[in-house]
């Protein structure tokens, strides 16, 4: 009777084994966070047809969502504290938004200078919202402030660690 288990050939064919299972595992891995756009984020319509985002938070304790500003992909986080859409100037500036009145705002970080603006339209999942007032700060910070002059509109919950933006009947505004 041979005997496999201590045999150079059995060994490698192990290892192989091995390998191949990390590598469909890594694979699944990769093809399911693509296919849920790896953000955690999840839009759906509930049992009374009301159309909801689903966020989860990030390993920091904040909302990130994709979205748009008039049909330009945007990386919003979101903020409840925000009086205001809020984007910095050079975001603004490749978006092609008007510059209004020039006004001061307070920040997290004190008093600031920022414009104010109107955005034709502002997307989160299957959310949709037109002529969105925002502010143009005069600061630089990453991303985009999805502030409540968007969620005021929308029914919000969180628990958790998941926030739910939620709108009854039509999801355009």
């Amino acid at each position: 009777m041979a005997d496999y288990g201590n045999s150079s050939e059995s060994r490698l064919g192990q290892r192989m084994l091995w390998l191949a299972a990390f590598g469909l595992l890594g694979g699944l891995y990769m093809l399911f966070s693509s296919l849920d756009g790896g953000s955690g984020t999840v839009t759906s319509v509930d049992s009374n047809g009301a159309v909801m985002v689903v966020l989860e938070q990030d390993r920091n304790g904040h909302y990130v969502v994709e979205g748009e500003i008039n049909g330009q992909a945007v990386t919003f986080l979101v903020d409840t504290g925000a009086t205001d859409v809020a984007l910095p100037e050079s975001a603004a500036r490749a978006l092609g938004l008007d510059f209004g009145p020039r006004v001061q705002v307070m920040t997290a970080a004190g008093p600031a200078h920022a414009w104010m603006t109107r955005l034709d339209e502002v997307t989160v999942g299957g959310i949709r919202r037109r002529n969105v007032r925002a502010s143009i700060t005069s600061g630089e910070f990453n991303g985009v402030l999805l502030g409540m002059s968007f969620l005021k509109h929308y029914n919000l919950q969180q628990q958790d660690g998941t926030l739910v933006i939620r709108v009854a009947g039509s999801a355009d505004g």
